[in-house]
């Protein structure tokens, strides 16, 4: 593989069990401190969170950060300070902008079922921003097999609105199938695999693992078995 390419295994992630939370860090996160994995260019965490039924994060507050959730199953109560309320599900995807400040709970919203989700926090292009929220249905088949942007800095092709420059796609690869991606010169790409496994560049990623690229790169992408993965198009990554 190319020198510029770099893997971060599920397994050396940090990791926190709770009871009610189990939670997997691929950034240094509360208890989880590695002065190596601070960050990814404008990418500040990434929590496989998998919540227990009727359980949750209470009222608890957030400046100055791009803040956007990712459900992979069950259910997930929403409320903030803005007066937004909801429940999101499993295609859903949720954009809170902190900014000056805004404070929100998140709870499990079946008593039945655990809720399965990524939360990713960006570092927004400037401090201080108005903080709004919004969140969408992304279906499978808007996925399948291609690239499907669910945010970006204007909020094009529908998708959420982020303040930052860059891009984050999603994609459901059945088996067999494959997807390419070309990263462009003074750009950083990470890969987030959320189900299953796949070859990447020829290298086997399953869940949970991660695949970073820097400058210029062409990313190939195959599905093991079916497959469903994030990919970030970021600003160029500069080591600590």
């Amino acid at each position: 593989m190319n020198t510029a390419s770099q893997l971060r295994k599920s397994n050396d992630r940090g990791h926190a069990n709770l009871g009610w939370l189990d939670s997997y860090h691929s950034f240094s996160f509360a208890e989880y401190y590695d002065p190596s994995h601070m960050n990814y260019s404008v990418l500040r965490v990434i929590n496989e969170d998998v919540v227990a039924p009727a359980k949750g994060f209470g009222m608890h507050p957030h400046n100055n950060m791009e803040i956007i959730t990712y459900m992979l199953g069950g259910e997930l109560q929403h409320q903030d300070s803005l007066g937004n309320g909801s429940v999101i599900k499993a295609g859903d995807v949720q954009r809170m902008t902190a900014g000056t400040g805004i404070v929100h709970s998140e709870f499990n919203a079946s008593k039945t079922q655990d809720a399965h989700l990524l939360q990713i926090w960006i570092l927004p292009a400037q401090q201080g921003l108005t903080p709004s929220y919004e969140d969408k249905h992304f279906d499978a088949a808007q996925k399948q097999d291609r690239w499907c942007l669910i945010a970006s800095p204007d909020g094009r092709e529908g998708s959420l609105h982020v303040h930052q420059d860059m891009a984050l796609y999603a994609t459901i690869l059945n088996q067999s199938a494959s997807l390419d991606y070309d990263l462009s010169a003074n750009r950083s790409a990470y890969l987030q695999v959320a189900k299953g496994q796949l070859l990447a560049n020829g290298e086997l990623l399953i869940a949970g693992d991660a695949l970073m690229l820097d400058n210029s790169q062409n990313l190939h992408i195959e599905a093991v078995e079916n497959a469903e993965m994030l990919l970030f198009d970021l600003p160029a990554h500069v080591p600590h």
